[in-house]
């Protein structure tokens, strides 16, 4: 990955509003190469069935048109301030130009796609109706003509060399087979410490000789890699984290990153921890490509120097708002920043917790309480909380407030208001709930929410705990969560006020 050039990037381990500007205004230039696709959503109502067969029939009257694969990331990257350039091969047809017209209108730039006039360029269509998709028709082309495979393959070498970034979107059609394939490991295999490599394949296997930084296969593909059944359901994460070096051995990668849909996303790296995202999912949703989506924000948090966990969590943020429109859309900048922003005014009190958490029992749901103050995030934060998140289904966090974090860490403390804690904390994909509390510990507040899990950081054991009593008092349990000494927020805090390198080793 790219050298930390940017302490103020390099460093951030939260999601604050201002991120996705900051992450623009760095402009990286980035290709992406691969299976360019053309969706198609076409709608209308439907009152009768046809004659001829059991099947319904539309009166077409809306059609639309979204750039989709390897496109629908570059589209992504341009609208989250990225220099993109797209190269693949689409045909002279009316799609490949309706493609095209999308891709040069958002400002990517389209000089190496090659066009031939034997190619169909792949469309995807879905008819819909009273907001229910019935049917999906695919058009492609049988065979990649050999003159434009040649033509992509020899415009590779100069392209690669000029990118901070190459996104390889590989979905088997054949535009990435030899020669391309050849030319582009060949490069790429070459390539200085500061340009980064993503592979997002329906097979990553063909392209594990390029050691890529990333690979992002789906759960079905991580499926086909284990050579397993991975069935539905947030017990996939287990599973692939059970397997993570077999899955970092067949991809060559030096982290592997899971996109589970619904649940979130796994995070193996060959080196440091396991990291989750958890989706904020919509209940229906007629919604396509926000796989792409997380693709295009992790390169572009990548590219700049982000941490990785933080990459993966803006990369989640930016999924969760395609999810919520129909289609095949993007995430700009202007509304990730917005996005991140809503989670500003979300610390609910102890009362609204209340019925949110009976709410959530009702459909049988485990929640865990931490606390915490939570005032500099970094990274023994970040994976104490997802370790947490994981000894039930909702994970509430009690920030201190700016009181009473004044009379545990002193009079320079917090940095941080308790608001700007509390939008930060929120932002991470594994947080449900943010409450304050102003009591010199949670007791009161245990007592009253009654978690089934009291979690706690540090190098307790449950008798050092006053709120072990309580907890316990009800049936509920605690549980310590490891303990990261080196990555102490007073210590970091001291390191900024004396100008010395506050920087932590990447995760």
């Amino acid at each position: 990955m790219p050298d930390g050039s940017l302490p103020e990037l390099s460093e951030q381990r939260g999601l604050a509003a201002w991120l996705p500007q900051r992450l623009a205004e760095e402009r990286p230039a980035i290709l992406v190469v691969g299976d360019l696709i053309l969706d198609g959503w076409w709608s209308g109502p439907s009152d009768r069935m046809c004659r001829e067969a059991p099947a319904p029939v539309v009166d077409i009257d809306r059609r639309e048109f979204s750039p989709g694969g390897a496109a629908n990331t570059a589209m992504n990257l341009a609208a989250l301030g990225a220099r993109v350039s797209v190269a693949g091969i689409i045909g002279t047809d009316d799609a490949g130009k309706e493609l095209k017209r999308q891709l040069v209108a958002a400002g990517v730039d389209t000089s190496l796609l090659t066009e031939h006039s034997d190619m169909v360029t792949t469309t995807k269509i879905r008819i819909s109706s009273g907001g229910q998709v019935l049917l999906r028709f695919d058009d492609a082309a049988a065979k990649i003509p050999e003159e434009a495979l040649v033509r992509l393959a020899a415009a590779v070498p100069a392209a690669v060399g000029r990118q901070n970034a190459v996104v390889i979107c590989d979905y088997a059609t054949g535009v990435l087979a030899e020669p391309v394939r050849g030319q582009l490991v060949g490069h790429l295999s070459r390539r200085g410490p500061d340009q980064l490599v993503v592979v997002d394949a329906h097979d990553p296997r063909p392209w594990a000789g390029l050691q890529p930084d990333l690979a992002t296969p789906n759960s079905q593909e991580a499926a086909r890699l284990l050579d397993r059944r991975l069935t539905g359901g947030p017990e996939r994460a287990a599973v692939v984290m059970e397997h993570g070096q077999q899955l970092l051995q067949a991809t060559g990668a030096r982290a592997v990153v899971i996109t589970l849909d619904r649940d979130g996303t796994v995070l193996i790296p060959a080196a440091g921890n396991t990291h989750r995202t958890w989706a904020r999912p919509v209940a229906e949703k007629q919604a396509s490509g926000a796989g792409d989506t997380f693709v295009a924000a992790l390169t572009l948090a990548r590219t700049a120097s982000l941490p990785l966990t933080t990459s993966l969590d803006l990369a989640q943020a930016a999924a969760d708002v395609v999810v919520h429109h129909p289609g095949t859309s993007v995430c700009g900048t202007d509304e990730l920043g917005r996005y991140l922003e809503s989670f500003a005014d979300t610390a609910l009190t102890a009362d609204e917790l209340e019925r949110h958490i009976r709410a959530h029992r009702s459909d049988g749901q485990r929640v865990v309480l931490t606390n915490g103050c939570f005032d500099v995030l970094h990274r023994g934060h970040t994976r104490y909380l997802n370790q947490a998140k994981q000894l039930g289904d909702i994970l509430v966090v009690a920030l201190n407030s700016d009181d009473s974090v004044r009379k545990l860490k002193g009079p320079g403390r917090p940095i941080n208001s308790v608001a700007d804690r509390a939008a930060v904390i929120a932002a991470l994909s594994c947080v449900d709930y943010v409450t304050v509390f102003d009591t010199p510990t949670p007791i009161p507040l245990i007592e009253q929410l009654r978690p089934e899990i009291y979690a706690k950081g540090g190098d307790y054991t449950p008798e050092m705990l006053a709120e072990t009593q309580a907890v316990e008092a009800y049936g509920g349990r605690v549980s310590i969560l490891d303990y990261v000494a080196e990555r102490s927020t007073t210590a970091m805090v001291e390191r900024i006020r004396n100008g010395q390198d506050a920087a932590v080793p990447e995760t």
